[in-house]
C-alpha cells in the first residue's frame, strides 16, 4: 500500500500573513471555522492536495517547501515579487520541457512554482 502525500503544513511566525499571501497569490480559499482557528488553505482543484498554517514555536524558523502548479510561471514569479517574495531559482525550462522557479515568501519560506510541458499535438 502506498504512502501518498495528502496535506503539507506551512510553520510560521507570522501565520496570519503567510496564509494571506498564499489565499491572495492563488485565489485559494482560506478558512479558520474549525476548533483550533487552523488556517486550512483550498485550491478547490481535484488535482494536488491542500493543506494549512499554523503557529511556529518561537523558536523555530519557518519552514516547508511546496510546489504549485501555474499556467505561467513567468506572470506568477513577476506576482510573487511584486507581493514581497524574492526570487531564488529564476525561471528554468528542465529538461523534459516543464517550467520551474523557486522563490522565498515574505516569511522566509521556500517554494516552488512549476508548469507542465506543452503537450505535443
Amino acid at each position: 500500500m502506498p504512502n501518498p502525500v495528502v496535506s503539507w503544513q506551512i510553520l510560521a511566525r507570522d501565520p496570519e500573513a503567510v496564509a494571506v499571501f498564499y489565499r491572495d497569490l492563488f485565489g485559494w480559499t482560506l478558512s479558520v471555522d474549525n476548533a483550533l482557528r487552523y488556517r486550512e488553505l483550498c485550491s478547490g482543484s481535484a488535482r494536488g492536495i491542500d493543506g494549512g498554517v499554523w503557529p511556529a514555536p518561537p523558536e523555530a524558523p519557518s519552514f516547508v517547501q511546496l510546489f504549485v502548479e501555474v499556467d505561467d510561471v513567468e506572470a506568477y514569479v513577476t506576482r510573487a515579487t511584486a507581493a514581497g517574495a524574492q526570487v531564488v531559482v529564476p525561471v528554468s525550462v528542465l529538461p523534459a520541457g516543464d517550467v520551474m522557479a523557486v522563490l522565498v515568501d515574505p516569511a522566509g519560506l521556500a517554494f516552488g512554482l512549476r508548469s507542465a510541458a506543452p503537450v505535443p499535438a
